[in-house]
């Protein structure tokens, strides 16, 4: 193997298990911030929703 690549990859062939982990680590934070945001839209939507029947209600008491 060529002497230059040899180094190149003994300084980098050690590092890799920490370069997996923060990437592992950067995924994971991930999941769980998109988890969160769509449980949060869906808990936003649910309130819409409520929102929406309790205006109809409203309209339909003062169309009487």
């Amino acid at each position: 193997m060529n002497p230059v690549l040899a180094e190149i990859y003994s300084t980098i062939i050690p590092s890799a298990p920490f370069v997996i982990a923060a990437y592992a680590l950067l995924l994971v934070v991930l999941f769980v911030y998109v988890f969160s945001i769509a449980r949060g839209f869906k808990k936003a939507e649910a309130q819409m929703a409520v929102l929406e029947e309790a205006i109809a209600e409203l309209n339909e008491k003062n169309a009487q």
